[in-house]
């Protein structure tokens, strides 16, 4: 009689770190892959690596070079920011006093823009008041925390009324800023349409001594809410 022992289904079942059939399959297709590539498993580490930052850089966040002195003093030339492109996807929408960047071809130029939300649809959006300050919905909005010092709110009067599922968006060296202002009179009032927003800039990550958390400012908490129906389209 044979007395070696074979294994049943009861023993092989009772060691739960070895891998299956399954995984033992996908083992085999990684090492396959890998002896394919010239590199072997440290080139598919590198392609794996460079998939994941893709994916991430496509769908999540986006780094962001400032190129001009329009945001200072808060964001400087050269400055790299990070972008949240998660922020506005589920359902929610740029906000006063967000920092966005956003595809300004047709409105502002064939270029990526950064600029600060100062009307969402359906503000009435003034400049100026008799102290100088930016006033939306008849609230006027000190930005003296963010303004570039020794700049006014705007040297350009205005007064608009921001579209549904529009923004209006000013730098915050308003004398160093080509913005909504500037385009009032071209097709779409210079107002940004939502399609349009990439993120919301979140971080300043480059240089290090710049580094720090972008957060909303307290200075729009007390606008009004506009009235039921105004920004709609007729």
């Amino acid at each position: 009689m044979d007395t070696e022992a074979q294994p049943t289904e009861r023993d092989r079942s009772s060691h739960p770190d070895s891998p299956g059939p399954e995984g033992r399959s996908r083992f085999a297709l990684v090492a396959r892959t890998a002896d394919w590539l010239p590199g072997g498993r440290i080139t598919l580490t590198l392609f794996t690596c460079l998939a994941f930052l893709l994916v991430l850089n496509t769908f999540v966040v986006q780094p962001f070079q400032i190129p001009s002195g329009s945001m200072e003093q808060g964001l400087r030339i050269g400055d790299r920011v990070l972008v949240n492109k998660l922020a506005y996807r589920f359902g929610a929408q740029p906000r006063r006093g967000d920092v966005i960047v956003f595809d300004g071809t047709g409105y502002f130029g064939d270029a990526d823009y950064i600029k600060r939300v100062v009307g969402v649809g359906g503000d009435h959006v003034v400049c100026c008041d008799k102290k100088g300050r930016i006033e939306v919905n008849g609230r006027a909005v000190d930005e003296s925390a963010f303004l570039y010092p020794g700049d006014t709110a705007s040297s350009v009067p205005f007064d608009v009324a921001v579209p549904a599922g529009r923004f209006f968006v000013l730098g915050d060296h308003r004398s160093d800023s080509s913005d909504s202002r500037d385009h009032l009179g071209s097709p779409g009032g210079g107002m940004i349409p939502v399609g349009d927003v990439i993120g919301r800039a979140d971080w300043i990550l480059w240089p290090s001594a710049h580094w720090t958390h972008l957060t909303r400012p307290s200075a729009y908490a007390r606008v009004p809410e506009p009235p039921r129906g105004a920004g709609t389209h007729g």
